[in-house]
């Protein structure tokens, strides 16, 4: 993994590709570039030129396979090249930001010029390109470190960290609730913070928690008992919709699930106690939520 400053200071964790992919990557490329400029080499031999016409156009048809093709293809794709694709890789700014034509030219004319075995030095600079990316942490050849560019793998596997557990004092609150506003992103955002909560400092846990529970709890009804940290609020949130969606997966009739009572307009904003739980759930001893911040 290598962390990644964006523009607004955000550091991510991204996976940077490997020496092995890339190579397989360019060797993908250089085949479609070989077979491109043996076919415009063929082309013009069917053409009528003298020795100086010939050799000017011998030399555009090189700079179109060499230089063309990869500054075009990562300019239009943001970043790819057929290689690319097929092997699931794209070109990023340093800052995670997409490329445009400068970086893909750069990172172009250093390849065709220098590393690769194309119009200068081409022996030399390819083993010193293949120095580079063992050396260079993130994997850069020359082309990156001048362009200011990073080539990372877009299909990498993502670790998936600890479902959230549905606290015992809210199971039965939790089948009462509405989830039909709660939109998947803000779903998500809260996945991602309860996975990743132990790693926050607990200041900013206590923010984040406090911040996505009251967005949370604008869509999505009823509020919760009184006294209801915003963690255990989260978790309990997520751990219902993951058990609603869970149901649906498996085709479980409407029946068995718990009904919903029906809305009291006359109730309080804030509940003082849980709803109790079903028949068949098993006894847990009430235990106190710390006061709500």
């Amino acid at each position: 993994m290598s962390i990644v400053v964006t523009g607004e200071a955000v550091a991510l964790d991204l996976r940077p590709a490997q020496l092995p992919t890339r190579l397989l990557a360019a060797l993908i490329d250089g085949s479609l570039q070989v077979a491109i400029l043996v076919s415009l080499l063929v082309g013009l031999s069917q053409v009528s030129l003298d020795g100086a016409a010939s050799a000017a156009a011998s030399l555009v048809a090189v700079l179109l396979a060499l230089l063309v093709y990869p500054v075009a293809f990562e300019t239009l794709t943001r970043g790819r090249t057929p290689g690319k694709m097929a092997l699931g890789l794209r070109v990023v700014r340093d800052d995670a930001g997409p490329v445009g034509f400068r970086q893909a030219f750069a990172r172009g004319l250093t390849g065709a010029f220098l590393e690769r075995p194309g119009l200068m030095l081409p022996g030399l600079g390819l083993g010193l390109s293949f120095l580079v990316q063992i050396a260079h942490p993130q994997g850069k050849r020359i082309g990156d470190v001048l362009a200011g560019t990073v080539v990372l793998r877009e299909r990498s596997p993502r670790s998936v960290g600890p479902m959230a557990a549905m606290p015992p004092q809210l199971a039965g609150w939790a089948r009462t609730l509405d989830l039909s506003r709660l939109p998947d992103g803000l779903a998500l955002a809260a996945r991602q913070f309860v996975s990743r909560a132990s790693e926050l400092t607990p200041g900013a846990r206590e923010q984040l928690g406090s911040e996505l529970a009251g967005q949370i709890a604008a869509v999505v009804s009823p509020p919760p008992p009184v006294g209801t940290p915003g963690a255990a609020y989260l978790a309990a949130v997520l751990s219902e919709r993951r058990r609603r969606a869970e149901e649906k997966v498996a085709a479980v009739p409407a029946s068995s699930a718990a009904p919903l009572p029906p809305a009291d307009p006359s109730a309080p904003a804030a509940w003082s106690r849980p709803s109790p739980p079903p028949a068949d759930a098993p006894v847990v001893p009430q235990q106190g939520f710390a006061v709500p911040r």
